[in-house]
């Protein structure tokens, strides 16, 4: 597994903390480089020595983030496998999402927060490959092979449904004007009831829902090691324009 730059330098992982600390306090829009090397206590060219551009640090920031998430349903689903049932895994990916001021951000967004990097290229990419609608896409024909969704509907059409689901379960907790009127004590089972309504409770055996975990690993994996290899480009990326 590629090894992220601020593993093996205190001065990186000084930048991004400053980053992170910023980017929240002002938003993209009120930072510049040179502030961040100042409050991290380092010259602005170390900066750029690990990115080549205050772009790829601040997407680097929100990939780390995604990184983590990802990391976080890795553990679950090691520690339980029925974690990889719909049911559970759905909420759990939203709330995932809604912990991580990024994630969330990109998600909803928040141009407030990430100006311009709403539209990047590359966040457009990290909610293609690692943001919770698309993880749940991926899973889904797992689900169906597996016996834990209901496969007498296409499945464009079902993944398509889905995600409506999710975000409208999105928009109502991160908008509070949404639902004004209609309140319930346990949005998670909730939207654990809903998820089971959409694709049907399943009838997977104990082996089914061990074989949805094991798949449901290695393609988060994949995924985990196609954004490690993005940030690890960003640090080559840097050092070339460090050195130029």
């Amino acid at each position: 597994m590629a090894a992220l730059v601020e593993q093996d330098s205190a001065k990186a992982a000084r930048i991004l903390t400053v980053a992170q600390e910023l980017v929240l306090k002002r938003g993209v829009k009120g930072v510049t480089v040179a502030e961040i090397a100042e409050k991290a206590h380092v010259g602005k060219g170390t900066v750029y020595l690990y990115w080549g551009t205050k772009e790829d640090l601040l997407v680097g920031l929100f990939a780390r983030e995604f990184l983590a998430v990802v990391e976080g349903s890795i553990d679950a689903l090691t520690t339980d496998p029925d974690a990889a049932r719909p049911h559970r895994l759905c909420p759990q990916l939203i709330h995932n999402g809604l912990e991580r001021p990024f994630v969330r951000a990109l998600q909803t967004g928040d141009s407030d927060l990430l100006g311009v990097l709403t539209q990047h290229p590359r966040s457009t990419e990290l909610l293609g490959t690692l943001g919770p609608a698309a993880l749940m896409y991926t899973v889904l024909p797992v689900w169906r092979q597996h016996r834990l969704a209901r496969t007498d509907w296409p499945l464009e059409e079902q993944a398509y449904a889905l995600q409506a689901l999710m975000a409208g379960f999105l928009e109502t907790t991160t908008r509070a004007h949404t639902l004004r009127e209609v309140t319930v004590d346990a949005p998670d089972k909730v939207i654990a009831a809903s998820v089971t309504a959409l694709l049907g409770p399943g009838e997977a055996t104990p082996d089914d829902v061990r074989a949805t975990a094991d798949e449901g690993l290695r393609l988060l994996r994949e995924k985990r090691e196609l954004v490690l290899a993005s940030l690890t480009g960003d640090h080559d990326s840097g050092q070339e324009t460090g050195q130029g």
